[in-house]
């Protein structure tokens, strides 16, 4: 089964969707005062988002690459990259045109 990059580029959005839904449930918590679990936390989410993002845009074309089939993974990349771009593009439409 060869993967599509659509849904490389859907899982990062629903990853991102997951992500601030948490951040946003713990965010105005009142007994969470400045403490250094708080940039700990961030920095580790970060990590963890670029490692996630990284193996989501990267490993198929990485493994293409490494295959010998150059071509195919810059076009592989290049359209999960335009994916995700839609995406995004749908978050931007969604925050513009939805009353706040």
């Amino acid at each position: 089964m060869k993967k599509h990059p659509f849904f490389n580029a859907l899982f990062a959005g629903l990853y991102i969707v997951l992500i601030v839904f948490i951040i946003s449930t713990f965010v105005d918590s009142p007994d969470q005062k400045g403490t250094i679990l708080i940039p700990m936390t961030i920095l580790s989410l970060l990590v963890l988002s670029v490692a996630t993002m990284a193996f989501l845009f990267g490993y198929e074309p990485f493994r293409l690459f490494y295959d010998g089939q150059r071509k195919e993974a810059v076009q592989y990349f290049l359209r999960t990259i335009l994916y995700f771009a839609l995406i995004a593009l749908s978050f931007l439409a969604i925050l513009l045109f939805t009353p706040l």
